[in-house]
């Protein structure tokens, strides 16, 4: 108990990330690069290299009016220099030597022959976040842009920016959402699609919204989102809702909503969330509309929850599924991104010690580690635009959304991440459900399954690994966007692209780079694509379900008039 207290104190102190952790990866990637002078010839002969460069690229901009042409360009993910300031002396010469400078740290941490890949990975990644903060755009000496802006407003940008700072520091100490988001109120300008709580117990609810169409698709939809997330995701604004896209197209929708939980929940486990989250769901749905089989949506780590629940409903000989769709879910976690930096055994334990100390991971904490792998445009960029230009930074209802975070159970967060992202079990089939092991391969539903290209959660690469553990059709979308923004896709939405294609599970395996070199590239959204899929695998048109009417077994809940409970 004291080594437990004594972490979980540190941790406070570090936000969670094991120093033994990144003392292990330094030390394994300090040692080997200290035993091959080969190497270290090579990075001195690169390092000269960028000086040689850089100085005749000073030179030549110091000695004619016409530009030079610049040692290194940056990547056209990276936004900071694109301003026209920065093709200026001196401010080009900055950013010339910066990207210089992160391109030799980056041959510095790889490369070095003996370092385990996670370690070198964790180097890598920790040497571009601190040169990520000290880039010369975070600064306004070395920032044309904020020079620009300071000199026409004469200093009253950094006035507005030191009160914004002010105001985001007041709004963290006193654990208050971001300014503006009190204008996406759930209920109102957010979650507002008209909808009945039908079922309750201690770990969600469920939500039935009926179709607003005459005739309806016979089979219901069932959502799961991720627990680590609010269910209205799928339910923003009117104009990208996907449960309100799905309702006008004639789709009796069910929605988990996952309980929010707090240290009395401390020992609520993965079987909890699979029994009374999924498995319940899918009970209550069937007493709505019975007969009828369920098209089953998960989405990120609940599209893992429906995938273990499918699987071992399958083992069991049920069949409760028409379909399942994976939204941005994966099944197979070795090569599950940046998050895999965080979970080493090392950093497993820290967690848990941390989580142990207090019943639950909190939101903050969580939403922290997502901001550092995204640290240029989440951190720095913010830091740029609000502090140094003095901009309110926007608000919309996907941000407001993303502020208003969830915690997970001590218990559960431990379980998923060494049977998950430590150990693999899903798909090495260790995983066990009621003392037996399950295999995705009796998931026997056609299969939709939607990455992402510039998801850090979960790479569209490992989402389309599906296709090498499941024995039935896959039908396999990449769309443009990040983990949420390519998800919440709506149709109308601009500048949306997405590749789609279907392998038969008795097709051979095509790799995904393969994948998308061969499958065209589409302009708009996979929302419809997906719409026609859902109505191919589904009956005739019939009249729309009773909303948890309590003559299909549900009786009134007193505290909560409209809401009915499944009587079991």
């Amino acid at each position: 108990m004291i080594d437990r207290l004594t972490r979980a104190n540190m941790a406070k102190m570090t936000a969670g990330v094991s120093p033994a952790a990144l003392a292990g990866a330094y030390l394994d990637w300090f040692a080997h690069l200290a035993t091959e002078p080969g190497k270290q010839m090579q990075l001195g002969h690169k390092a000269w290299q960028n000086w040689v460069q850089l100085s005749r690229y000073a030179a030549t901009c110091a000695g004619t009016r016409y530009r030079a042409r610049p040692c290194v360009t940056p990547p056209a993910t990276d936004r900071r220099f694109r301003h026209e300031g920065w093709q200026k002396w001196p401010y080009n010469l900055y950013h010339q030597q910066f990207l210089l400078n992160q391109q030799w740290w980056n041959d510095v941490t790889t490369g070095v022959r003996g370092v385990t890949d996670r370690h070198e990975r964790v180097m890598e990644f920790v040497a571009r976040q601190m040169l990520d903060a000290f880039s010369p755009s975070n600064f306004p000496a070395t920032n044309p842009e904020v020079l620009e802006r300071t000199r026409k407003e004469g200093g009253r940008n950094l006035a507005r920016g030191f009160g914004i700072f002010l105001d985001d520091l007041d709004r963290q100490l006193r654990d208050k959402p971001p300014a503006g988001a009190e204008a996406f109120r759930p209920g109102h300008e957010v979650a507002a699609t008209p909808g009945k709580v039908i079922h309750r117990n201690r770990l969600m609810e469920l939500i039935q919204y009926s179709p607003t169409t005459g005739k309806v698709n016979p089979e219901p939809v069932l959502i799961v989102p991720a627990w680590i997330m609010k269910y209205y995701i799928l339910d923003l604004s009117e104009r990208n809702s996907m449960v309100k896209f799905l309702v006008d197209r004639g789709h009796t929708v069910f929605m988990v909503s996952w309980r929010n939980p707090d240290a009395e929940d401390r020992d609520l486990g993965m079987d909890d969330y699979r029994r009374m989250g999924v498995l319940d769901a899918v009970e209550a749905v069937q007493a709505v509309v019975p007969g009828r089989k369920i098209h089953g949506v998960g989405y990120c780590l609940g599209g893992t929850l429906l995938s273990i629940a499918a699987a071992a409903m399958g083992r069991d000989g049920e069949d409760p599924f028409a379909t399942l769709t994976f939204l941005a879910s994966q099944i197979d976690f070795t090569e599950a991104g940046e998050l895999q930096l965080f979970t080493s055994e090392s950093q497993v334990t820290y967690l848990e010690d941390m989580m142990w100390d207090q019943g639950y991971l909190d939101a903050r904490q969580m939403t922290g580690a997502f901001q550092i792998m995204g640290s240029v445009d989440l951190i720095w960029s913010r830091v740029m635009r609000s502090y140094l230009m003095g901009e309110e930074p926007p608000m919309f209802d996907l941000m407001a959304w993303n502020a208003d975070g969830t915690r997970m159970p001590y218990r559960m967060h431990s379980e998923y991440l060494r049977s998950l992202y430590l150990d693999n079990d899903l798909t090495e089939g260790n995983y066990t459900v009621d003392g037996r092991p399950v295999s995705v391969v009796d998931i026997r539903p056609p299969v939709f399954a939607v990455g992402t290209v510039t998801d850090h959660v979960a790479p569209w690469q490992s989402v389309y690994k599906m296709h090498l553990f499941l024995d039935t059709d896959v039908t396999f979308v990449l769309t443009s966007g990040g983990h949420n923004a390519g998800i919440v896709s709506e149709p109308g939405h601009p500048r949306r692209t997405y590749r789609i294609a279907t392998a038969r599970h008795d097709d051979t395996y095509v790799d995904p780079e393969t994948w998308q070199a061969q499958t065209p590239e589409q302009d708009g959204s996979w929302w419809l694509e997906w719409d026609d899929w859902l109505k191919e695998r589904s009956g005739a048109p019939v009249a729309p379900p009773a909303m948890g009417a309590p003559d299909a077994g549900f009786a009134p809940l007193a505290d909560a008039p409209g809401t009915y409970v499944l009587q079991k």
